[in-house]
């Protein structure tokens, strides 16, 4: 049978009206890249000049770049269990020194929400906690629960070596450095992804660029004989104000080939710069994998941090800390199928990783358990002002008693309260215009023309203390902060919920995780 060719004409527009309509409704993939101990001041869409992050700055140029983007908890542990579930550490009651996660709390995070609901589910690379569950029910090196259809992750830190890592040994010999591994375990994932009749969800988490600081050779020409500059806020000279809690623990007194001498620094700041170009490279190949199996179009690809990194600012080392190098990492959203009004820009509203569990769900059509902190991004990617959000708080329930703390912090300004006192110190403030001072060189606490301004903090931070104290978990020793992190609270009556200062837990052999 012959059709005119308007017919047919008419026949090929309604088949492309049908194709075009169920792409409209299908429901996007969603790619999760987490890399370890980033700060955002490591790539060079954020303003850094001296690294090269093609890929990296090629998703910023095509999605969205949140330019103030903070961990609510600055380790590794209790940031991965705020990124899954949605929720403040004091919520999750997961951390080094703390405890683990329970299954009820892992029966209401991203991974296992979009399984549910019918996503093709992945996960790659360092898990950074544990289950409370017997031995046998742990994440281990197996498939964890049945919480994923592909495994491909590995208990405690995860080695450098492809080798060491059994879900992922098979890649050694050709890749025998695992940030490359992982994406060759990204390429088989997304080839059989794209081969199941459902949408899928990858998360990789690399080891990248913790330390020990050990480079692929394969890009060992990236930043040869290149010397680096280093931050403004770098040294003694920008510690001498801050507090006795803060140089009190071992970001300070640690991670000292930072400071040892000029050759130190340029060797550990070229290997942690190049272990993230080696992350940047693999996203690259990520991309590839996408378009090669046809599903470049309609994947979402979301990149962040677990936390930053200090990297000598303030003659400081480590990360835990509220300051802006340790408590910052890049995070940046991009969505193949946004509109161009959509591309490209940056927002500078403060946003957290307890947003990112609720911004996937909603990215999949799914609704936002009640219990998630974080909020929907997706507004704030329409709309400059599409969050009524202005504080998040930042915590750290980790290490030596000197150097817990409670924050508060917007885009424009940080308060900070160390809660620690004994006759060596009292319990301090500082408060931070970062707004205008993204490099933390003026506290101005005890500045008299912004008493104002540090009694409305103090205000908001008795708010954010107030959720604390009502929401908190009554177990993993986690109640005490209820009494730590109370201002009106005397060192009296605090000194029953101490655990040890810096001396006594390296006595001990503890908190140096």
């Amino acid at each position: 049978m012959k059709f005119s060719k308007s017919y047919t004409l008419l026949l090929l527009v309604f088949n492309i009206g049908i194709v075009a309509a169920q792409n409209k409704n299908q429901k996007p993939n969603i790619i999760f890249l987490l890399t370890d101990d980033q700060t955002s001041i490591s790539v060079g869409c954020y303003g850094n000049n001296q690294v090269q992050t093609p890929h990296m700055d090629g998703l910023a140029k095509e999605g969205v770049l949140f330019a103030n983007h903070y961990n609510t908890t600055a380790i590794c542990m209790a940031s991965r269990v705020s990124i899954l579930t949605g929720m403040y550490e004091y919520k999750t009651g997961v951390n080094f020194m703390h405890g683990d996660l329970t299954t009820d709390k892992l029966e209401k995070t991203y991974p296992v929400l979009l399984q549910n609901a019918g996503y093709f589910t992945g996960f790659a690379g360092k898990v950074g906690f544990e289950m409370t569950e017997a031995e046998t029910d742990k994440i281990k090196d197996k498939l964890p629960l049945g919480y994923f259809d592909v495994w491909g992750g590995g208990p405690g830190q995860t080695f450098y070596q492809t080798a060491k890592n059994p879900t992922i040994a098979k890649y050694a010999k050709e890749y025998p450095h695992a940030t490359r591994a992982y994406g060759a375990w990204a390429a088989d994932f997304i080839k059989t992804a794209t081969n199941q009749d459902k949408p899928f969800c990858m998360s990789i988490s690399f080891k990248a660029p913790h330390l020990p600081f050990t480079t692929d050779k394969y890009f060992d020409y990236v930043y040869k004989g290149k010397t680096f500059t280093k931050p403004a806020n770098y040294g003694e000279a920008f510690a001498t104000y801050l507090p006795a809690q803060a140089k009190s623990g071992r970001e300070y007194k640690d991670y000292s080939f930072w400071r040892d001498s000029e050759e130190s620094y340029q060797t550990a700041i070229s290997k942690y710069n190049q272990l993230i170009f080696e992350v940047d490279y693999t996203i690259g190949e990520i991309r590839k994998s996408l378009k090669q199996y046809g599903a470049d179009e309609n994947t979402i690809i979301i990149f962040t941090s677990d936390n930053g990194y200090s990297c000598g600012a303030h003659n400081l080392g480590g990360k835990e800390l509220p300051y802006e190098e340790a408590s910052k990492s890049p995070f940046i959203i991009y969505d193949p199928r946004a509109p161009k009004n959509e591309k490209g820009i940056k927002r500078e509203a403060v946003t957290a990783n307890i947003d990112i569990a609720p911004t996937i769900l909603s990215y999949a059509g799914l609704p936002i358990p009640k219990n998630m902190d974080g909020e929907n991004l997706l507004p704030l990617i329409k709309n400059p002002a599409g969050i009524k959000r202005e504080f998040i708080t930042l915590t750290n329930m980790w290490g030596n008693d000197e150097i817990q703390e409670m924050s508060v912090v917007s885009k424009d300004w940080k308060y900070i309260y160390w809660q620690y006192g004994s006759e060596l110190m009292k319990p301090a403030e500082e408060l931070y215009y970062v707004g205008k001072d993204r490099l933390e060189l003026y506290n101005h606490s005890k500045d008299p023309v912004y008493l104002k301004k540090l009694s409305e903090m103090r205000t908001i931070y008795d708010q954010h203390y107030d959720h604390l104290a009502k929401n908190i978990v009554h177990y993993n020793d986690y109640e005490k902060y209820i009494v730590l992190f109370d201002r009106k609270a005397n060192t009296a009556s605090k000194k029953p919920f101490l655990t040890g200062t810096y001396d006594e837990l390296a006595k001990k052999g503890t908190g140096n995780e």
